[in-house]
């Protein structure tokens, strides 16, 4: 093992040259527990200014925030009151769609901060490109043909970024947590992402776990210079579950604040999402439209409908009874 890989059981994955260990340990992953780390990425100087503007975006006046607040109607812009499984996150958000396409942009909620704009759609260019790759990469662990992997997709127009932060306590200020929900025993529950897969930035805080299959949970370490990738719920469905969605979460913060940064990459809108026919002859899931369950999934965050989130497990095709 390289001396720059510890000895743990998310491993690092060189994109620009992965060598044939690193390809076994991938796919090893990708069947336990659905994380590993990219190295090799070359956007260093980019993620340390996106960082400064995430600092510089939660340290501003809480009004810049609450002027761009996401509603019921359009899930993007600033959020700090979001669920996961019907419990409330320990954390404050800020998502938005690609700003490099003038239609998609209009959904778009900004703060009145100079530049900020600007760096987040260089932010996402280049995460946009690497998430590309790194499905690329999956393509040929899989040794999937053309046909499949057109199926397998990622479209930056159906993908989101989304800043985090975690602070030490509640983030709702007391006098406004009247009858929401009740906090998490997390930060962030336990859950899956309902797309094609996510690329994230987390600071050197730590806190974020992965399970495993046989219900063991595994930290994800904060290594300087890695992306962490996880797989998402299509994926799972695509490799009919040959390959797992990362099942995650994020424990409490004690001391200090954590940063984390997404990327949602996401299957174009109007996928059918089911089994691919090469790795499988039985479909374990019917097929579902990806734009009725994100959609779903965006609705269950903003509040709690009383019932449980939409889950790919909504789509199993039951075994018929003898």
């Amino acid at each position: 093992m390289a001396a720059d890989q510890p000895d743990v059981h998310v491993p690092v994955i060189d994109i620009g040259d992965p060598s044939a260990t690193e390809r076994a340990a991938l796919d090893a992953a990708c069947r336990e527990h659905g994380f590993f780390l990219l190295r090799g990425h070359g956007i260093d100087d980019l993620i340390d200014r996106t960082w400064a503007e995430t600092a510089r975006f939660f340290d501003a006046d809480r009004s810049v925030r609450e002027a761009i607040v996401r509603d019921a109607e359009n899930p993007f812009g600033w959020f700090d009151r979001e669920l996961t499984k019907r419990r409330r996150d320990h954390k404050e958000v800020f998502d938005f769609v690609d700003p490099t396409h003038a239609k998609i942009d209009t959904r778009n909620r900004w703060p009145d901060l100079d530049g900020f704009q600007a760096s987040m759609a260089a932010f996402y260019d280049a995460m946009a490109v690497l998430a590309g790759r790194t499905v690329h990469l999956l393509h040929d662990l899989l040794e999937l043909d053309g046909t499949d992997r057109a199926a397998m997709n990622l479209d930056r127009r159906a993908s989101s970024v989304r800043l985090n932060h975690y602070p030490v306590g509640d983030p709702v200020p007391e006098d406004e947590r009247g009858d929401l929900v009740g906090l998490g025993e997390t930060a962030l529950g336990l859950h899956t992402d309902p797309g094609t897969l996510t690329l994230l930035l987390q600071d050197d805080t730590g806190g974020l776990q992965t399970r495993t299959r046989n219900g063991e949970w595994l930290d994800v370490p904060p290594i300087p210079g890695t992306i962490v990738v996880n797989l998402a719920d299509a994926v799972q469905v695509w490799t009919n579950d040959r390959y797992v969605a990362a099942v995650h979460r994020v424990v409490p913060m004690t001391e200090r604040r954590r940063f984390s940064i997404p990327f949602f990459g996401n299957p174009a809108r109007g996928t059918m999402v089911e089994p691919l026919p090469s790795l499988g002859d039985t479909a374990r899931y019917r097929a579902f439209d990806w734009s009725e369950f994100i959609r779903a999934r965006q609705d269950d965050n903003f509040v709690d409908a009383g019932t449980d989130d939409a889950q790919i497990s909504d789509y199993l095709i039951e075994p018929v009874s003898p």
